[in-house]
């Protein structure tokens, strides 16, 4: 058979190499496309920040600047606005729902990226909103020069400062310990065991709350038998005991872990014989005694009634803290812990917050204040 050449019209071959020429040419600008898009993703920017930096035409700004969280976020934000990109790239990432809306707001209101550094490192998402919605703050580093400021309790700062005349610091560890309440009124629940937890006038333990290692002493530490005890904290008495017991020191545990129920007996047992008064000074509310966290001790000499005036005492205060424990309650923080100075009482809180307490000599309070009140 003879074959038949198909002929192609001059017409159609110019057609083709037309979409040939447009196809090179979109697969160029794809690849280019890419090589833009790797650019931006090379240095951290997400899909969505890298397309919209490109299409924005911000590309060579970007890669001046390179890396940097809080562009990546404004460009993958809806509430992103040019006119604050310089700005922008001055606040340092915190990981904020409505960073850039925060962001926005506080320039509208004023702010300069240095204040809105510090108004985001004070607080989280919900309480840097709240404070955005009150007139701009003439000075915020009056009391946000200090790390373990609050924004929430700036109107509570300014109060207690301008009644009290006390400084910024001690303003802001009075308020942010609640002290600038009164005691047992609008307290913190304390729900979870921890050697660090704080229990104190102003936070409290629940009716049926006690420690999850709680465990019964044995009677050669005790002068009482039946106490108990959070295992963790005892383990370490037992350590302690032992050490004094070769220097010569004899130590005993007089009170322990009290119950909620215990508590109560022992108001009404103070009540009875000293009045209401005396219990309204001296004795803690159920809920608010640290024995109920089982890691606190009563602590007495087997050799003196009064321990202030014992050689255990001596030792305990020279000693105590290289085994985790604290003289919780002394003369000179009666203010800040609420309760008078109680030389037998002393708390477990861990050999590293111990030394630190010791090493420092400030209060578990200031200790908890700014360390692990987050």
């Amino acid at each position: 058979m003879k074959k038949t050449k198909i002929k192609v019209k001059p017409r159609v071959i110019t057609v083709l190499k037309v979409i040939g020429v447009i196809l090179c040419l979109l697969l160029g600008v794809f690849l280019f496309y890419l090589k833009q898009i790797n650019d931006l993703k090379s240095l951290d920017y997400s899909d969505k920040a890298s397309n919209k930096i490109l299409f924005s035409y911000k590309k060579d700004y970007i890669m001046s600047i390179g890396k940097n969280e809080t562009l990546n976020k404004a460009f993958e934000s809806d509430d992103y606005n040019e006119d604050n990109l310089d700005i922008y790239r001055r606040i340092k990432y915190v990981p904020h729902k409505d960073l850039i809306s925060n962001i926005n707001k506080a320039i509208k209101l004023g702010y300069k990226y240095s204040d809105i550094n510090i108004i985001f490192k004070h607080g989280d998402n919900d309480s840097v909103k709240r404070f955005l919605k009150r007139d701009k703050v003439k000075y915020l580093e009056e009391f946000f020069s200090i790390d373990y400021a609050k924004l929430d309790n700036y109107e509570r700062y300014l109060k207690y400062a301008d009644e009290t005349g006390e400084d910024e610091d001690v303003t802001v560890l009075c308020v942010n310990l609640d002290l600038d309440k009164e005691d047992y009124v609008d307290a913190v629940k304390v729900e979870k065991f921890s050697i660090d937890m704080l229990v104190n006038k102003h936070r409290y333990l629940s009716e049926d709350y006690e420690p999850n290692d709680l465990m019964e002493i044995p009677e050669e530490y005790v002068s009482e038998a039946g106490m108990k005890s959070s295992r963790i904290a005892f383990n370490a008495f037992k350590e302690m005991s032992n050490a004094a017991s070769k220097e010569g020191y004899g130590i005993v545990i007089n009170s322990a872990y009290r119950s909620y129920q215990d508590q109560v007996e022992l108001g009404e047992y103070y009540k009875k014989w000293y009045g209401q008064s005396y219990v309204d000074k001296y004795v803690a509310k159920p809920g608010f005694s640290e024995h109920q966290t089982g890691l606190a001790y009563d602590v007495g000499s087997r050799s003196v009634n009064v321990f202030a005036n014992s050689r255990e005492y001596q030792w305990m205060k020279d000693n105590a803290y290289k085994y985790g424990f604290i003289e919780r309650f002394t003369k000179r923080y009666e203010n800040i812990t609420g309760f008078r100075m109680e030389a037998w009482h002393y708390r477990y809180v861990g050999k590293d917050i111990a030394k630190y307490i010791h090493d420092n000599n400030i209060s578990f309070e200031e200790y908890w204040a700014i360390n692990l009140d987050k």
